[in-house]
């Protein structure tokens, strides 16, 4: 199965959203399909074997709607006949994501178009490279930030244009209806029917031209035999028109005794007004729901420095190649991943680890794009560009995440799926019973409860409501180090109960550390550590590089030995200054004849605590006893008592004997221990906890733990581990910080929360609102709404929506949130 994530363009409601969503879903080979009206987008995933990326374009067409597409020219070297163009053509439209690529050999230039963000320039360079042709360095490409920033303010710009005609046109109108009221026909008396005449001429551009969007949206919808939120706008505002219409050039059909025909431009005109008022700050204030992304995006440099041909050369980021020697200087961004070749430098990783200390980088360590250098200036090779980069993984995860749906959206998509045609019928419904039964003019008071129904209707705001949520969420939990791979994974986290924690490499380093030294006899710590060091300088075993380790750490000077002997399953044999050196376990001095009698009760001692003990014994006596042990991560600890304070029942698992686990699990704070557990288990502990009604969740970070994590109801990987836990996961954490774990947790609880406040407001309005749209107040109170006011409601409860998901970048996360 291939996923892709499409950028849909004419939505403008969860109608909209919904009816492309069934678009998809039902094109064979599509297995599953969701569409996101927040942030405009579509995550399909699909059998390419069975379907294409064009079909699915032609699909979301199908629905009235359309699927963004970019068009670029760039040069290409190497074009010298028909051939070649036909050749180059060929490998362009090969490219999963082109839709379409002409090469022209008399400019040679192509002309490609595209999908946005599925395929990118790089991926075209490496395509006509392979037929012998290439991109110049210098066609450097718009990037994700730039293009979406540019598509914002372009729809932004549009929107806004229609928007201010509007008001330009609609103030007469408004004045002209008022006249008398405002006493300015006393000044300059205007005949009603010049009145309606000036107001028909100054309503037709902003009902035909203004309001194009509405009524194009709504024919769309209607060419498809589905209805949106566009279709309660075109034909309430067309109902206002189209009555005062005929009320100005038809008045005897309307007058009625002691009433004369009254026209309702000024209601057509201004609710187009206040519509797309509340779009223009909804709009606005959606644009910074994805801020997260773009601060992410613009972490990256639109340049870097490499050496080619012997020179160093400043070229578009786009244009580094894997194997590009990349030059770093004091205080710049790193350009992409790689590895140092040259040079020695400090370099600040918070983007990606959430540590504030710099990490020293020197010859054969890894350095990440869009991480600052600090001090020094070194040269790296670079191994990952473009996608491949471990920040443009992220944003994809990131963007991937806002672009899916939490199982409570459901909800909000089956309302909206069938609010429209309810309107529709209540509207209708009013429009009878008012020119049944209602006072007369029997026919204006039908025409406004008609007009008001359908207005005041918005299912707009049950569609923000869980995904701008979602996307603040999301971003909120990026900039926190949190990636979100799944909106539902949001959701399913504040269910939450029970927490499992794997112990190597999560709760723990995994890598061992010298925890004791206990000299023997006129030995020294110092002494010990020194000639335990110097005997294993040249060992490759963990516990080898941990003691020499230590010895480096502590500033001893350590010699090397004049022999050195691997005694598998027991330590090793060195000789050093002339004297037989031994570290290694009880096997190895049983088999020397090194006496342990008075060390045997420290040797038990430790191994209960869970460390591994190593004999040191000097020409056949005993000269100390170290001891080293997988220590825990710094906060492991305040992390674990944070979680129980949030509720959860933690377990540790692990492959360790029961001693060793229950000596970590104490010093972690941990009651529950799941031990000697051998990897392909773990998920079957997993789901022996789920089948006692327990919500799951698993943090693991390696390659044993990938069953587990996808076991569990929420996966949990640390960046730091493997491919294949990340891959596994539902939400990966940067950095080895468990505490982001109970960050985790409040951000979920306070995002459902967000959403269940937008739902609840949504649901309220219309609950509340459409009947008195309707008019039942008027028989009690004489209260009838007027269809202006109730378009300044509708964009009132969209912009309410956004900016109550907008609340969620003030909450603090690092206090407990209640569920």
């Amino acid at each position: 199965m291939k996923e892709v994530t499409l950028s849909i363009k004419g939505m403008s409601c969860a109608s909209c959203a919904k009816a492309v969503e069934r678009s998809l879903a039902e094109v064979p080979g599509v297995q599953t399909a969701a569409v996101n009206f927040g942030s405009e987008t579509a995550v399909v995933r699909f059998d390419p074997e069975t379907t294409s990326l064009s079909t699915l374009c032609r699909s979301v067409e199908d629905a009235g709607y359309g699927v963004l597409l970019e068009t670029r020219v760039f040069p290409v070297s190497g074009l010298s006949c028909a051939s070649c163009v036909a050749g180059a053509e060929k490998a362009l439209r090969a490219v999963p994501g082109i839709m379409e690529a002409t090469v022209n050999l008399g400019t040679s230039e192509a002309s490609v178009s595209y999908v946005a963000g599925v395929t990118d320039l790089a991926a075209m360079r490496v395509a006509l490279a392979v037929v012998g042709f290439d991109i110049p360095v210098t066609a450097a490409e718009e990037d994700v930030l730039q293009r979406d920033i540019r598509l914002r303010q372009e729809s932004f710009s549009r929107l806004k244009t229609h928007w201010l005609l509007g008001i330009v046109l609609t103030g007469p109108i408004l004045l002209l209806h008022h006249w008398d009221l405002f006493g300015l026909g006393r000044v300059i008396p205007i005949p009603p029917r010049l009145s309606a005449l000036i107001q028909l001429v100054l309503c037709t551009p902003v009902q035909f031209y203004v309001g194009l969007p509405f009524f194009a949206s709504a024919w769309q919808a209607a060419r498809h035999g589905t209805t949106n939120m566009n279709t309660l706008i075109a034909i309430g505002t067309s109902a206002a028109y189209l009555y005062s219409v005929a009320a100005t050039f038809f008045p005897g059909l309307f007058e009625v005794s002691g009433y004369s025909a009254e026209v309702y431009f000024e209601t057509a005109a201004a609710i187009i007004v206040l519509i797309l008022t509340g779009r223009v700050l909804e709009a606005r204030a959606r644009g910074r729901t994805s801020e997260a992304v773009h601060k992410l995006l613009g972490l990256r440099p639109k340049t870097a420095r490499v050496i080619r041909d012997g020179q160093e050369t400043e070229v578009p980021l786009e244009t580094v190649a894997v194997g590009d020697r990349v030059v770093v200087r004091p205080g710049e961004r790193i350009p992409v991943d790689g590895t140092v070749l040259q040079g020695t430098s400090s370099v600040d990783e918070s983007m990606v680890s959430g540590e504030a200390i710099p990490v020293e980088k020197a010859r054969g360590d890894p350095v990440t794009g869009g991480t600052v250098n600090q001090t020094g200036a070194f040269h790296f090779r670079a191994e990952a560009v473009g996608k491949q980069t471990l920040l443009a993984q992220i944003v994809e995860m990131v963007r991937r995440a806002q672009g899916t749906k939490p199982p409570i959206a459901r909800l909000a998509d089956k309302v909206a799926a069938v609010f429209v045609p309810f309107v529709l019928a209540v509207s209708v419904l009013s429009f009878l019973v008012w020119y049944a039964v209602g006072p007369e003019p029997k026919l204006t008071y039908a025409m406004l409860a008609f007009v008001a129904v359908l207005i005041i209707s918005c299912p707009c705001a049950l569609g923000l409501a869980t995904p701008t949520s979602i996307i603040v969420g999301t971003g909120l939990g990026a900039e926190k180090g949190i990636l979100i791979r799944e909106g539902s994974a949001l959701e399913t986290a504040q269910r939450i109960d029970t927490l499992i924690l794997d112990k190597t490499g999560t709760l723990t380093t995994g890598e061992p550390r010298v925890t004791d030294v206990m000299p023997v006899g006129a030995q020294t710590a110092e002494s010990v550590l020194q000639l335990a060091g110097s005997a294993e300088m040249n060992s490759e075993h963990p516990l080898g590089r941990a003691i020499v380790q230590e010895a480096v750490r502590r500033g001893l000077s350590l010699s090397e030995p004049t022999d050195f002997e691997s005694l598998t399953g027991f330590g090793i044999r060195a000789s050093l200054n002339g004297k037989e050196i031994l570290i290694g376990n009880e096997g190895i001095a049983a088999a020397h004849g090194v006496d342990l009698s008075e060390q045997g009760g420290h040797l038990a001692r430790l191994s209960a605590a869970g460390k591994t003990p190593m004999i040191l014994s000097v020409g056949g006596r005993m000269a100390g006893v170290l001891a080293a042990a997988d220590t825990l991560k710094p906060g492991a600890k305040a992390a674990v008592a944070q979680l129980k304070g949030l509720g959860l029942r933690v377990v540790m698992i692990t492959g360790d004997r029961p001693e060793t686990a229950a000596a970590v699990a104490g010093e972690v704070g941990i009651d529950e221990v799941l031990s000697e557990v051998l990897p392909q288990d773990k998920a079957a502990e997993v789901q022996k906890l789920q089948t006692r009604g327990r919500h799951v969740a698993m943090a693991g970070d390696g390659i044993n733990d990938a069953p587990a994590l996808a076991q569990a109801d929420v996966g949990i990987a640390l960046a730091a581990g493997t491919d294949i836990a990340v891959e596994s996961a539902d939400i990966v954490l940067m950095g080895d910080d468990l505490s982001r774990i109970a960050t985790l947790l409040r951000l979920s609880r306070a995002t459902i929360r967000n959403i269940r406040q937008n739902l609840f407001w949504a649901f309220a309005y219309n609950v509340i609102l459409i009947p008195v749209a309707a008019g039942v107040l008027y028989p009690f109170f004489g209260i009838l709404l007027s269809p202006i006011f109730a378009a300044a409601a509708m964009g009132l409860s969209s912009v309410t929506v956004v900016t109550n998901a907008l609340r969620l970048k003030r909450v603090d996360l690092g206090q407990p949130v209640g569920a």
